[in-house]
């Protein structure tokens, strides 16, 4: 299990979305910045709170040309409540392989019960990891002002 460093390919996952669509990480992010949040389950408050937050923040990452995806163990049922819950309108999957997104990632794996530890990417136009954040617990995670305030700094400094 490697950690994701800055300039690293992501590497290609297959997303399950309710209604038995997929998405393809990270081709489905290409041409603009991508936000890949991996959060431990419905149940979780810090969880709740970090979707919460992109979905409020989600007209101004949009206006840098930021897209955001999330997804967790959670059956489909669970993850179509949440996202109902909380009015989500950014791509929500559900019933990640937890070994096996962590064999790509490097995310922290909890057991017993079995989840994905919070584990947030930042992605560049062509796929790469511009920033990783791996959380072995509950708190520690990506926050959609910290993402806002790199791509707009990216946008001025990098020409991206």
């Amino acid at each position: 299990m490697n950690l994701l460093h800055p300039g690293d390919k992501f590497p290609a996952l297959t997303v399950s979305l309710p209604g038995a669509e997929t998405l393809q990480l990270p081709d489905a992010l290409a041409g603009g910045f991508g936000v890949v949040l991996f959060y431990r389950g419905s149940w979780c408050p810090y969880c709740n709170a970090q979707l919460r937050a992109f979905q409020r923040s989600l007209e101004r990452l949009a206006e840098l040309d930021a897209r955001v995806v999330a997804v967790s163990v959670d059956d489909e049922a669970t993850t179509e409540a949440l996202i109902d819950k909380h009015g989500l309108r950014f791509p929500v999957g559900h019933s990640a392989d937890a070994a096996a997104f962590a064999q790509a990632t490097g995310a922290f794996v909890h057991d017993d019960p079995t989840y994905l530890e919070s584990t947030g990417f930042v992605l560049g136009p062509e796929g790469k990891v511009i920033v990783s954040v791996y959380s072995s617990g509950a708190i520690g995670r990506l926050v959609p002002e910290d993402v806002a305030g790199l791509i707009r700094y990216l946008h001025e400094h990098q020409g991206a």
